[in-house]
C-alpha cells in the first residue's frame, strides 16, 4: 500500500479527474470519493514522510499545503474516512484535527468540494484553509 503525491497546484484538476472517473464508473452517485483533510502540525516531518504514504491505498492521493494534508481516496465514503482517520491517529499516537467532505454529497465539481471543505475544516476544526483558494486559482 502507498498513496501517491500530487502537487498542491494540480489539487483541482486532481478532483476533477476523481470526478470523471466517478462519473463513468458510478452509475448510483453514492458516495463516490472523499477528501480528507488533516492538520499535522503537531507531528514530525520526517515521522510524516515516512509513514503516510504506506498508510494509504495506491488508488489514493496525497496533496499537501505546509502542514496541511489532504487525501483523496476512491470508493471511500465517511464510515472509511472515519476508518483511515483512527489509522492515521494510531500511527502518529496523537489527536488529528480533520474534517472530509464527500462526492457527490457536498459538491457536484472541484470548486464547489473544496469550498464544502473550506466551510467544514472551519466549523469542526476551527482552522480557515485559505490555502484552497490558491489551488483554485481565486482570491480568499
Amino acid at each position: 500500500m502507498a498513496g501517491v503525491m500530487f502537487s498542491f497546484y494540480n489539487f483541482a484538476s486532481l478532483i476533477d479527474l476523481n470526478i470523471g472517473i466517478a462519473d463513468r464508473l458510478d452509475e448510483n452517485r453514492s458516495e463516490s470519493f472523499t477528501i480528507l483533510f488533516c492538520d499535522f502540525t503537531k507531528v514530525p516531518q520526517a515521522l510524516i514522510d515516512a509513514n503516510l504514504p504506506s498508510l494509504l491505498r495506491t488508488s489514493d492521493s496525497i496533496v499537501h499545503c505546509d502542514h496541511y494534508y489532504f487525501f483523496v481516496m476512491p470508493y471511500t465514503d465517511r464510515y472509511g474516512t472515519g476508518i483511515v482517520k483512527r489509522m492515521i491517529e494510531e500511527l502518529f499516537a496523537t489527536s488529528i484535527p480533520s474534517s472530509a467532505v464527500c462526492y457527490p454529497s457536498n459538491g457536484e465539481n472541484s470548486t464547489e468540494l473544496l469550498e464544502s471543505l473550506h466551510v467544514e475544516a472551519k466549523k469542526t476544526t476551527r482552522i480557515d484553509l485559505d490555502c484552497l483558494y490558491s489551488a483554485l486559482n481565486k482570491a480568499p
